[in-house]
């Protein structure tokens, strides 16, 4: 138990009021000084241990505060940390779609040019055709012109009507046949129906 410092003093007056020599008041003041020492000690003591206390509650406090401060930005990091994880995933999702668009265009480019070059092929094969068929498809139909007398076209709104004239000896006749009722063979007939057997 503590000694407060009004025992002490109520101590040192019941002490001092049982001596009555010198001697034993000196010695009793050299006690009291003592004891005043030693309460000084003790109220220092005290002062020393309630600062430390509190200098102590302040650093917990702060440690406390900073301690949060930490939890805070740990937690707004992680926050950070998973947004950005997402935007990496969503720029190599976007990165993956434009490699496979990329490749697709390619493929398209690739059958273009393909496409392009066999173009080219059937456009000569078609102009080598036309030197050679061209000449020859003309001498043919002036031939059955002359033959037959006969200029023949499809109809441009109805491509199954076969139109044209005969010129006969004395007139012409229009000719106006429906190709869709009539086999090849029919058609040819009646063409050849039309031509005279007169070869003047």
């Amino acid at each position: 138990m503590a000694l407060q410092p009004q025992d002490l003093e109520d101590s040192l007056k019941a002490f001092m009021m049982m001596l009555d020599d010198s001697e034993a008041v000196a010695e009793a003041q050299r006690i009291r000084n003592t004891a005043q020492h030693l309460f000084d000690h003790h109220t220092d003591t005290m002062k020393t241990i309630t600062q430390y206390h509190n200098e102590l509650t302040h650093a917990e406090e702060e440690a406390g505060h900073t301690l949060m401060g930490l939890e805070r930005a740990k937690t707004k990091m992680q926050e950070e940390l998973v947004a950005l994880e997402r935007e990496v995933q969503k720029k190599q999702t976007q990165s993956m779609n434009l490699d496979s668009e990329l490749e697709f265009l390619q493929r398209e480019l690739k059958d273009l040019q393909e496409c392009e070059q066999e173009m080219q092929a059937l456009e000569q094969e078609v102009d080598e055709d036309t030197t050679e068929i061209i000449p020859s498809a003309i001498y043919q139909s002036q031939l059955y012109n002359k033959v037959t007398h006969m200029k023949l076209e499809m109809d441009r709104e109805n491509r199954q009507i076969l139109k044209g004239v005969h010129y006969g000896k004395d007139l012409a006749s229009p000719i106006n046949i429906d190709t869709s009722k009539l086999s090849p063979t029919e058609i040819s007939d009646k063409l050849w129906a039309l031509v005279s057997t007169d070869w003047i």
